[in-house]
């Protein structure tokens, strides 16, 4: 199964960068570019990526704005790598769950830690989801009565 990557940055040569690193991996699939918030939060919606790639300050809608907007879903929230060349954002970005904080320029190497930390939190999710599985379904099976 293929990891589904967006990538959002408002600035073209820094999504080329990313997508360049990421093509060195067989098993990643990028479902999608985003150029300001309000496009990213639509294809977050839509697309349901399992990595988002997110610069902080876009146009329209900053990265923080982004991940406010996304409609919960039914399935695991995305894993947020932050990019972005203002480490005073940093703090912030955990405090919104992100799982890593690239400040530009970067190097394949901490690109590469980044990608390896979001794909193990990512698989820590899935075991979780798939630990609860049963139970919802026992839940779903339920009639209505027996609910309560």
């Amino acid at each position: 199964m293929k990891t589904r990557v967006l990538i959002v940055d408002d600035e073209p040569i820094a999504r080329r960068g990313i997508r360049r690193y990421l093509a060195k991996h067989n098993d990643i699939e990028v479902v999608g570019e985003a150029a300001n918030g309000i496009s990213a939060v639509e294809q977050i919606n839509e697309l349901h990526p399992d990595i988002v790639f997110l610069d902080v300050q876009m146009p329209d809608l900053d990265g923080f704005g982004v991940i406010e907007n996304v409609e919960p879903s039914t399935g695991p929230a995305p894993v947020y790598i932050f990019v972005t060349a203002h480490d005073v954002h940093a703090l912030r970005a955990f405090e919104v769950h992100a799982v890593d904080y690239l400040l530009k320029p970067y190097d394949k190497e901490r690109f590469s830690k980044a990608l390896v930390h979001a794909r193990q939190v990512l698989e820590q999710s899935r075991k979780a989801n798939r630990g609860l599985e049963p139970l919802l379904e026992s839940l779903r099976n339920l009639r209505p009565l027996e609910r309560f």
